[in-house]
């Protein structure tokens, strides 16, 4: 039991920590190719064109970057509840089976699997918030 709820945290923190990498490099990326669409065009332009091709621009390039912050949220809170779901109830599924091959030790069971649920919710916020930080910070 111990060896395939170590298994199922570790297949769940290298899942997390993935997410928290490739997330916000996906959103920094996707801002930048916006940026330079908007400079390459205003260059382009004549003079009283420019102003207003310019402003245009620069509305889509900012609508393009808050809808890859949005994607790039709701992929990492995504694949977190996911993981932490499957990883929750496998390691219910695996208590209730301990408990009920040895009842005797229910306390001991109860308590490592309140550490254990405790640690995956814990990774789950911590998502959320690399989320949150992706939103307003980036």
């Amino acid at each position: 039991m111990k060896k395939t709820l170590k298994t199922i945290v570790i297949m769940l923190a290298v899942v997390i920590v993935g997410a928290v990498i490739f997330i916000p490099v996906m959103a920094s990326q996707t801002s930048d190719k916006d940026s330079a669409a908007a400079v390459s065009v205003s260059e382009t332009d004549s003079t009283d064109a420019a102003e207003t091709q310019i402003t245009i621009t620069d509305a889509s390039a900012q609508a393009a970057e808050k809808s890859g912050k949005a994607t790039a949220a709701a992929i990492a809170v995504g694949l977190a509840a996911a993981a932490g779901a499957i990883g929750m109830g496998v390691a219910i599924a695996k208590s209730v089976e301990g408990v009920s091959r040895q009842p005797e030790a229910h306390g001991k069971i109860q308590t490592m699997l309140m550490l254990g649920l405790v640690f995956i919710e814990t990774a789950i916020i911590y998502a959320l918030i690399v989320a949150i930080l992706i939103i307003f910070v980036l």
